[in-house]
């Protein structure tokens, strides 16, 4: 048998580099129905922002259930590619899908809402390198050290990429 080194080897005078905390999973989903409460309450006037170079924006996503074929909607992080939007397939980095990823993966016409109105768009997987390129720039300082927290997930988390449709 081999050993396994746990430990990470770290500059002289440098502290051990820590794998991020992620709240507990009911702090996360506390957090998400007060979003879309407040969001609900205000008749959209307060749950949305506009992506800048400097932070992420934020966008309600309505997909069809693929299985119940009635509207579900979520509000997601997202960052501007061009005319495209795109966002991270993560569920507060627990292992499951996150459901409106794979409502989207069935039906991938859908509705997204920003400060700048709603669109009809087309979801789909970034691949290869475009999906490293955009998950660069979500991780360049806007949310940290990406691959950290998605070595907690089973699976690569997917960068889905919002196309403008006719």
């Amino acid at each position: 048998m081999c050993a396994v080194e746990t430990e990470t080897t770290t500059i002289e005078g440098a502290k051990p580099k820590r794998a991020p905390r992620v709240p507990p999973r009911w702090v996360v989903r506390t957090i998400w129905v007060l979003h879309r409460t407040l969001y609900s309450i205000t008749g959209g006037r307060f749950g949305l922002r506009k992506a800048t170079d400097e932070r992420w924006g934020m966008l309600r996503l309505t997909t069809v259930g693929r299985r119940t074929g009635r509207e579900r909607r979520s509000i997601l992080g997202y960052l501007e590619d061009g005319p495209n939007l795109f966002t991270l397939a993560m569920n507060g980095w627990a292992d499951p899908e996150p459901a409106w990823w794979l409502n989207l993966e069935a039906q991938p016409d859908v509705r997204i809402e920003t400060v700048d109105g709603a669109r009809l768009v087309r979801g789909r997987a970034a691949v290869g390198e475009e999906r490293a390129r955009l998950w660069q720039r979500f991780g360049g300082g806007l949310w940290g050290d990406l691959d950290t927290f998605a070595a907690r997930r089973s699976r690569e988390t997917a960068v889905v990429v919002f196309e403008p449709r006719d």
